[in-house]
Order: structure tokens, then C-alpha cells, then sequence
């Protein structure tokens, strides 16, 4: 345990050292507002020896924020693309900046990379691939990317884990975990921010992108969400190429979707381009209730064709489709500011609790919107609204969203591309016709009934489940000698018998009504 605290105390030196070199030491002010003096102490000798560097005077402090990051590690560069969703913590600025964070690292060697597949795969590289590229197209915190040829002469991108890579982030999550411990423990204001339970939400998020066929999966279910849609490709997965650490799928041709000059050289539209990428993430969150949550131009590419060509799955959001028409009628309330709907809206789905004034946060919602949208139609930004919103929770008792915050990060990328490509368009003003067509085939009366049998299937499925449990759960009970009165077995025996004929009745009235509205 000594050694782990003097690793883990180690470790904040070089971190405090790279906040001294970026001029950041003031952030810490910012979020402890009222550190005791034995912490400034503390502070300031760990901080000795290290100075501001000169090169960076003139950036913000959220780009500084992000160099620093990509200084202190893959981890933490991770760490930093997480709370760009969180501006309830760190404010709209930091998180703008930090969402831009590139994942970019110095790439490990060929050698390492062949090693990697023939490890992955039991046999020497020569029988998987005809050609195999040494030099990496893309290097990143977890993982870089190789072009190869196939036995069968196809050509296809690889994916492969950096060397030992779950050892590095072990140690540092288990470092971000100490951390968040004990300043929960000793520092009781700090203790609104759930510093735990973030570090256990990245720990989640990481493993899930260290197992390559998780996100080789997620490609393959976005790519049959578009299957014959000429407006959005995804490439396929080769399956027999693809293991925990390494993952190959067909190689695309195009260029970064920011590169202008290259559109203009095709003679593209870029307005029609702004409008196809609001389609395709309007299609991804409210059709399928699945979208890419990584859209920056790096992992976004212009075929020849002007078809938008997407890859790295690792980050991907789902949203229920409950959630899905209150994310759909929030966006449209704020859209027609309609904001006694938006907060309608926020207490149907319980974001908000029951004791808090519908009347305030309707306020609340016009007094934020109403800035944002008197700016001229190019400027306005929803992901900026909700990220605003968000950071209105502590007021009213709002418990942060995770699939919403991801989502908001998602369209403040996808709003900064659309800028980049046409700056005229707003992108939410052309998605606008389709979320309401979307909602006015969702809430029609055969919609609706079609919904309904379905969730009535579900719950069949799951009844023998429940029993089940229900099951084992009077056994456990019984065995541990708790008993019903038998006086309360009678009279539930009794009136079961005679509430299951009404019930039976009532079963086959309610399926006859559900077909009949389907008919």
C-alpha cells in the first residue's frame, strides 16, 4: 500500500508539473473554490521546478487544457474526450475545446503490429495477408491502422491494440480512482461533481474499446441501418480477420470531409453535403436510435461520388425510443420556442423531479434559448442550447443524461463540420422537417398499436423469466423461515380466483383491440 501511495504521489508531481508547464494550476482554484492553505502548501512544493512554457501564452485555456492531456498520456487524453460531454461540470467553453481533443500518438513498430496478428491469429502473417504495410496511415491512444492486401487480393484497413495497452490504462484509471476517492472523502464540496462514479463510467467506456469485434460489430449494425442509402457509406467488417486486438475491414477511398479545396475540385455541393449530414445523423439517432458519437472530419471522409464514408466505431450512442420523442419534442419546442413544451417535456420524462416548478424551467429554458436564437440563422447552435441546459441541472435537481451528453457532443462536432463546409447553413433548420414528419408517422393511432404489440411481446418473453425469479425469490425467503400468513395465502388465493376470469376476459379484449386498430 506505501509503495502504490508513493507511485500514485509520484505520478501527481509529473501531472501538476505538465498543469505548471500549460499555466493551468488556476483550473484547480476554479473547481476547488476554497482550498485550505495546507493544500497550497502541498501545492507548491510538489509544483517546484517547473515553469509556464513561453509557446503557449497565447492560447485559451481549454486548447491549453488539451496539450496537457495529450502530454500526460493515453489515458488521460481519453479522460478529456469524456468531459468534453460534460459542460455541467467544466463549463461550455472547456468542453467546446476539449471537444476538438486529437487522438494522435507516436505509432509503435511494424514489427510490434506483425507480431500482434500472428498472436491474434495462431499463424504466420504471410497466410493472412498477400501485403502487409509497415508504416501506419493513423496512430491513436489505443490503437493504429495499417493498410493490407488480402489473400484474395482485396485491399482493407487493419486495426491492431498498442502493445500492453490495458496495462497503461489500468495504471492510470487506478490512479484517477485514487484520486477521485480521497478528494471525495476529504473535500465534501467536491463531492457534487460524482468524481467516482465518472472515473467508473470511462473505466466502462475503455474496456469496451479495448475488444475490437465489440466495435467491428457496431459497424456492422450501422452499415445495415444504410444498407443500398447512397448518401452514407460504411465499410465491411471482415469477420475472419478480425479478433479482440485486431480488426480489419475493406479499405475506403476518399479524402477528410474538411478539406474544401478537394470538394470544390469534384465539383460537390457543400450545401448539399451539410444537408446529407444532417440527414444521416437525423436518420442514426431518431430512426435507429444508434448513432456514431465520433464525427470529427478524422473518422469522416468524402467518397468521389460525394457519398459521406465513415469509420472507427469505438464511441457509439443509443437512445431508447421513448427517449426519442422527448428528445424529438424538446428539439421542436425550442426550434418554435414553444418552451412550456420543452418543460413539459423534461418532467414527462422525469429528468427533472416532481417538486421542482414546470413554470421556472420553462423560464429557465426561454431565458437560455432566447440569446442563442437571436443570433443570425448560421450562428445558431443547438448542441450549444443543450449544452447550456445541462448546465442548469443542479438548479432544479436534474440528473445529468449520459446518452443526451454524448449526443450533445455529437452535434457540436457535426455542427462545427457543417460550418467548416458551408457556413451559410444551419443544420438543424434543414433536419427540422424531418424530426416532425418523423414524430407525425410515430404517433399515429397504427403506429402506436404496432408499438404497443410489440412491447406486449417483450413482456411475454420475459414473463417465464420473472416467474422465475419471483420463484426463487419465495424460496430464498423460505428457506431463510419467512413465511406468509396463512390467512394472507387464503384471501390472495380467493381473490385471484376470482379476479382471473375478468382477467382472462380482459387479456383477449385488449388483443382483439390492439389487431383491430393494425387491420
Amino acid at each position: 500500500m506505501i509503495i502504490k501511495n508513493l507511485r500514485y504521489i509520484h505520478r501527481i508531481r509529473e501531472i501538476l508539473g505538465i498543469l505548471v508547464e500549460h499555466n493551468l494550476l488556476s483550473l484547480l482554484n476554479e473547481f476547488w473554490l476554497k482550498p485550505p492553505y495546507q493544500a497550497k502548501i502541498i501545492l507548491f512544493l510538489f509544483s517546484l521546478g517547473f515553469k509556464p512554457s513561453a509557446t503557449i501564452s497565447n492560447l485559451r485555456i481549454g486548447e491549453r487544457l488539451g496539450l496537457a492531456l495529450q502530454k500526460s498520456g493515453p489515458c488521460f487524453i481519453k479522460l478529456g474526450q469524456a468531459l468534453s460531454v460534460r459542460s455541467d461540470i467544466i463549463g461550455e467553453e472547456l468542453a467546446s475545446d476539449l471537444s476538438a481533443l486529437q487522438d494522435h500518438l507516436p505509432p509503435f513498430s511494424g514489427d510490434d503490429a506483425r507480431q500482434a496478428i500472428v498472436q491474434e491469429f495462431g499463424q504466420p502473417i504471410e497466410k493472412i495477408f498477400k501485403c502487409f504495410e509497415d508504416k501506419p496511415v493513423a496512430a491513436a491512444s489505443i490503437a493504429q491502422v495499417h493498410f493490407a492486401t488480402t489473400i484474395d487480393g482485396n485491399p482493407v484497413a487493419v486495426k491492431i491494440l498498442r502493445p500492453k495497452v490495458e496495462e497503461a490504462f489500468s495504471r492510470d484509471l487506478a490512479f484517477l480512482n485514487w484520486i477521485a476517492k480521497t478528494t471525495e472523502d476529504h473535500i465534501p464540496d467536491m463531492r457534487r461533481l460524482r468524481l467516482l462514479e465518472f472515473v467508473q463510467t470511462l473505466k466502462k467506456t475503455i474496456a469496451l474499446e479495448m475488444d475490437l469485434r465489440l466495435e467491428a460489430a457496431a459497424g456492422d449494425e450501422l452499415r445495415s441501418n444504410f444498407e443500398g442509402d447512397s448518401t452514407f457509406f460504411v465499410p465491411n467488417m471482415d469477420w475472419t480477420r478480425t479478433g479482440r486486438r485486431v480488426l480489419t475491414t475493406e479499405r475506403i477511398e476518399g479524402f477528410p470531409i474538411d478539406e474544401i479545396e478537394n470538394i470544390k475540385k469534384l465539383g460537390l455541393d457543400a450545401k448539399t453535403l451539410v444537408g446529407n449530414m444532417a440527414r444521416i445523423l437525423f436518420l442514426q439517432v431518431f430512426r435507429d436510435g444508434f448513432f456514431h458519437a465520433d464525427l470529427h472530419p478524422g473518422n469522416l471522409s468524402v467518397a468521389s461520388n460525394g457519398s459521406i464514408q465513415a469509420v472507427d466505431f469505438g464511441i457509439m450512442g443509443r437512445i431508447d425510443k421513448q427517449t426519442r420523442f422527448y428528445l424529438a419534442e424538446m428539439l421542436l419546442g425550442f426550434l418554435n420556442a414553444d418552451y412550456e413544451k420543452v418543460a413539459s417535456v423534461h418532467f414527462r420524462a422525469g429528468y427533472v423531479p416532481a417538486n421542482q416548478s414546470e413554470d421556472q424551467f420553462a423560464q429557465a429554458a426561454r431565458a437560455i434559448a432566447e440569446p442563442i436564437f437571436g443570433l443570425p440563422l448560421k450562428e445558431i447552435s443547438l448542441a450549444r442550447l443543450l449544452s447550456q441546459l445541462f448546465q442548469i441541472t443542479q438548479q432544479f435537481e436534474m440528473e445529468a443524461q449520459p446518452q443526451l451528453l454524448l449526443l450533445q457532443k455529437t452535434m457540436l462536432v457535426a455542427e462545427g463540420v457543417g460550418r467548416q463546409l458551408y457556413p451559410d447553413a444551419n443544420m438543424w433548420q434543414l433536419a427540422q422537417p424531418l424530426i416532425e414528419e418523423w414524430m407525425q408517422e410515430e404517433l399515429t393511432p397504427e403506429a402506436r398499436a404496432a408499438e404497443t404489440l410489440s412491447e406486449a411481446g417483450k413482456f411475454l418473453e420475459r414473463l417465464p423469466v420473472l416467474i422465475a425469479k419471483m420463484s426463487d425469490t419465495v424460496e430464498t425467503l423460505s428457506r431463510k423461515g419467512l413465511r406468509l400468513h396463512q390467512n394472507t395465502l387464503d384471501e390472495m388465493f380467493n381473490n385471484n380466483k376470482q379476479k382471473s376470469r375478468w382477467q382472462w376476459w380482459a387479456g383477449i379484449l385488449l388483443g382483439l383491440g390492439i389487431l383491430s386498430a393494425l387491420i
